[in-house]
Protein backbone atom coordinates (compact mmCIF):
# COMPACT_ATOMS: atom_id res chain seq x y z
CA UNK A 1 0.00 0.00 0.00
CA UNK A 2 1.25 3.46 -0.81
CA UNK A 3 1.41 6.13 1.84
CA UNK A 4 -1.81 7.77 2.88
CA UNK A 5 -2.12 11.53 3.07
CA UNK A 6 -4.63 13.61 5.02
CA UNK A 7 -6.20 16.41 3.01
CA UNK A 8 -8.16 19.52 4.00
CA UNK A 9 -9.61 21.89 1.42
CA UNK A 10 -9.15 25.61 1.81
CA UNK A 11 -12.60 26.37 0.36
CA UNK A 12 -14.67 24.39 2.89
CA UNK A 13 -14.73 24.80 6.68
CA UNK A 14 -13.72 21.78 8.73
CA UNK A 15 -16.24 20.25 11.13
CA UNK A 16 -13.55 19.03 13.48
CA UNK A 17 -9.86 19.93 13.81
CA UNK A 18 -8.93 16.32 14.67
CA UNK A 19 -10.51 14.57 11.66
CA UNK A 20 -9.31 15.41 8.13
CA UNK A 21 -11.85 16.21 5.45
CA UNK A 22 -10.32 13.48 3.31
CA UNK A 23 -7.59 10.89 3.10
CA UNK A 24 -5.88 10.13 -0.21
CA UNK A 25 -4.43 6.63 -0.68
CA UNK A 26 -3.84 4.17 -3.52
CA UNK A 27 -5.58 6.25 -6.18
CA UNK A 28 -8.67 6.90 -4.05
CA UNK A 29 -9.98 9.84 -2.05
CA UNK A 30 -11.98 8.92 1.05
CA UNK A 31 -14.09 11.85 2.24
CA UNK A 32 -15.14 12.08 5.87
CA UNK A 33 -18.73 12.96 6.67
CA UNK A 34 -19.44 16.36 5.11
CA UNK A 35 -22.25 18.53 6.41
CA UNK A 36 -23.94 21.54 4.87
CA UNK A 37 -21.58 24.17 6.25
CA UNK A 38 -21.59 27.54 4.52
CA UNK A 39 -18.02 28.17 3.25
CA UNK A 40 -18.46 31.94 3.70
CA UNK A 41 -19.56 31.85 7.34
CA UNK A 42 -18.34 28.48 8.61
CA UNK A 43 -21.80 27.85 10.03
CA UNK A 44 -24.45 25.29 9.16
CA UNK A 45 -26.66 26.47 6.30
CA UNK A 46 -30.18 27.49 7.32
CA UNK A 47 -33.41 26.28 5.80
CA UNK A 48 -33.71 22.60 6.60
CA UNK A 49 -32.90 19.23 5.10
CA UNK A 50 -32.95 20.09 1.39
CA UNK A 51 -30.72 23.14 1.80
CA UNK A 52 -28.27 21.18 3.95
CA UNK A 53 -28.20 18.33 1.42
CA UNK A 54 -27.43 20.67 -1.48
CA UNK A 55 -24.69 22.40 0.53
CA UNK A 56 -23.17 19.06 1.59
CA UNK A 57 -22.77 18.08 -2.05
CA UNK A 58 -21.44 21.54 -3.00
CA UNK A 59 -18.83 21.13 -0.27
CA UNK A 60 -17.94 17.63 -1.48
CA UNK A 61 -17.47 19.03 -4.99
CA UNK A 62 -15.07 21.69 -3.67
CA UNK A 63 -13.08 19.20 -1.58
CA UNK A 64 -12.78 16.75 -4.47
CA UNK A 65 -11.72 19.43 -6.94
CA UNK A 66 -9.11 20.85 -4.55
CA UNK A 67 -7.79 17.29 -4.06
CA UNK A 68 -7.50 16.78 -7.84
CA UNK A 69 -10.67 14.79 -8.45
CA UNK A 70 -14.28 15.55 -9.42
CA UNK A 71 -17.88 14.50 -8.87
CA UNK A 72 -17.82 12.25 -11.93
CA UNK A 73 -15.08 10.18 -10.25
CA UNK A 74 -17.19 9.37 -7.18
CA UNK A 75 -17.74 5.60 -6.93
CA UNK A 76 -19.61 5.32 -3.61
CA UNK A 77 -21.55 7.60 -1.28
CA UNK A 78 -23.02 7.09 2.15
CA UNK A 79 -25.66 9.58 3.25
CA UNK A 80 -26.28 9.68 6.98
CA UNK A 81 -29.71 11.28 7.40
CA UNK A 82 -31.48 12.13 10.62
CA UNK A 83 -34.50 9.83 10.85
CA UNK A 84 -37.69 11.57 9.80
CA UNK A 85 -35.96 14.41 7.94
CA UNK A 86 -36.78 12.86 4.55
CA UNK A 87 -38.78 9.66 5.00
CA UNK A 88 -39.80 9.35 1.34
CA UNK A 89 -36.28 10.02 -0.03
CA UNK A 90 -37.85 12.39 -2.57
CA UNK A 91 -35.61 15.30 -1.66
CA UNK A 92 -32.36 13.38 -1.53
CA UNK A 93 -33.14 11.62 -4.82
CA UNK A 94 -33.69 15.04 -6.44
CA UNK A 95 -30.41 16.40 -5.05
CA UNK A 96 -28.53 13.22 -5.96
CA UNK A 97 -29.75 13.28 -9.56
CA UNK A 98 -28.60 16.90 -9.97
CA UNK A 99 -25.06 16.17 -8.77
CA UNK A 100 -24.87 12.78 -10.52
CA UNK A 101 -27.03 13.13 -13.66
CA UNK A 102 -25.27 10.31 -15.54
CA UNK A 103 -23.78 7.07 -14.27
CA UNK A 104 -24.38 7.76 -10.55
CA UNK A 105 -22.20 6.13 -7.91
CA UNK A 106 -23.38 3.38 -5.58
CA UNK A 107 -25.23 4.76 -2.57
CA UNK A 108 -26.43 3.77 0.85
CA UNK A 109 -28.50 6.07 3.02
CA UNK A 110 -29.01 4.94 6.60
CA UNK A 111 -31.29 6.98 8.80
CA UNK A 112 -30.05 7.62 12.30
CA UNK A 113 -30.61 9.46 15.54
CA UNK A 114 -29.87 13.20 15.60
CA UNK A 115 -26.32 14.50 15.19
CA UNK A 116 -24.96 17.03 17.67
CA UNK A 117 -26.49 20.40 16.89
CA UNK A 118 -28.89 20.99 14.00
CA UNK A 119 -27.10 18.83 11.38
CA UNK A 120 -29.71 16.88 9.38
CA UNK A 121 -27.42 15.15 6.86
CA UNK A 122 -23.77 14.20 6.57
CA UNK A 123 -22.39 12.73 3.35
CA UNK A 124 -19.22 10.73 2.89
CA UNK A 125 -17.86 9.36 -0.35
CA UNK A 126 -15.10 7.49 -2.07
CA UNK A 127 -13.75 8.82 -5.35
CA UNK A 128 -10.97 8.07 -7.79
CA UNK A 129 -8.13 10.59 -7.82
Amino acid sequence: MSAKKSFNAVGVPRLNSVIPQAVIADGFIFLSGTAGMDPATGKLIEGGFEEQAYQSFRNIKIILEEAGSSMDKVVKTTLFMVAGADPAFEVINKVYSEFFPDNPPARSAPQLMPFPGPILISVECIALV
